[in-house]
């Protein structure tokens, strides 16, 4: 089979690349893998999840879908699982605890019927951009054993306000950078102190049940000011809960928490909003996978605002 992963075909001088292709590009070089292993948020929380819940390994079949440099494999084999699969588009490796199958989730056969659990560190920016969640879903109807568990099994996205601004910055123009980000979200780590009002829950994900026609939505909001300021930008970020443990397991990717290298990521409008304290932004945000690329996301946040100091009603489109 191809190796999707690197991209390296006989071929490759003659055919145009897509964003999907350079998508496994990038999962085959090592500096995307460093990162996701030196984020201690990400990897000592699956660590946590697995090695506190040895009893739910000890003797199971696990899968890690995606497992990049086989981390997690090696933390379930540790744990006590009698075999773990690991499914990449990467070479394939076996050892006595532990196969690393080559192929994409769709397309490979694993030599058991069933598997006891599943794991897999899927989420991508926004949750949902460059995600493998449509993935871990063919696997768990595929393989996955009724009343199976998947480490994590729940993912929260929320949505807040920000003052951020871009006309001034220490007496310079950089305007210019908020009109690419009106068309692009802005990936990039957020100080709470910029958060102008309380956060909201606009999507919430039960791996155990989703479909994947859940992944397309749209979603109304309520935002409240918790203090006087301007809003310039609205911010998303994810919450993770592994609550099949004995104990459930969270960790955060909003601004209030500890960095992680999903940080946040920002939508600009194009209008500025004067808000006081108390006082609403109502909206709705839409996401669904692109229709040329599923990896990619368009996202739209229409918002409406009537306050003491001003008032505006905008939509704003934007290509993830």
């Amino acid at each position: 089979m191809e190796d999707q992963a690197d991209g390296r075909d006989d071929r490759a001088g003659d055919v145009e690349l897509t964003s999907k292709d350079y998508y496994f590009d990038s999962y085959a070089h090592f500096g995307i893998h460093e990162e996701m292993l030196k984020d201690e948020v990400r990897t000592l929380s699956y660590r946590s999840s697995i090695y506190q819940n040895r009893h739910l390994f000890k003797d199971k079949v696990v899968l890690d879908v995606g497992c990049g440099t086989g981390i997690l494999s090696m933390f379930a084999a540790k744990a006590g699982a009698k075999h773990v699969y690991g499914r990449d588009n990467r070479s394939s490796i076996s050892s006595l605890e532990i196969t690393l199958i080559k192929g994409k989730m769709e397309e490979v056969e694993l030599p058991v019927d069933k598997v006891d659990i599943i794991i897999s560190e899927w989420m991508g920016y926004f949750l949902l951009y460059e995600s493998m969640l449509d993935t871990v879903l063919v696997a768990r109807d595929k393989y996955l054993k009724p009343n199976g568990l998947i480490f994590p099994d729940k993912a929260t996205i929320y949505l807040a306000a920000i003052e951020d601004v871009w006309d001034n910055v220490y007496g310079f123009d950089f305007s210019s950078i908020k009109s690419v980000a009106l068309r692009e979200p802005l990936v990039d780590t957020v100080d709470s102190k910029a958060i102008v009002t309380s956060s909201f829950a606009i999507k919430e994900i039960d791996i155990n049940t989703a479909q994947k026609s859940d992944l397309t939505f749209s979603a109304p909001f309520k935002l409240t000011a918790i203090r006087d300021d301007y809003i310039h930008a609205f911010i998303a970020w994810f919450d993770i809960t592994f609550s099949a443990c004995h104990k459930p397991i969270r960790f955060s990717t909003g601004p209030h928490s500890k960095y992680t290298h999903w940080k946040q990521t920002v939508f600009y409008t194009t209008d500025s909003v004067t808000i006081k304290s108390g006082e609403t932004v109502t909206g709705t945000l839409s996401c669904a996978p692109n229709k040329k690329n599923n990896r990619d996301l368009d996202i739209e946040i229409s918002y409406e605002f009537s306050g003491e100091a001003s008032s505006c009603s905008e939509t704003c489109r934007y290509k993830m």
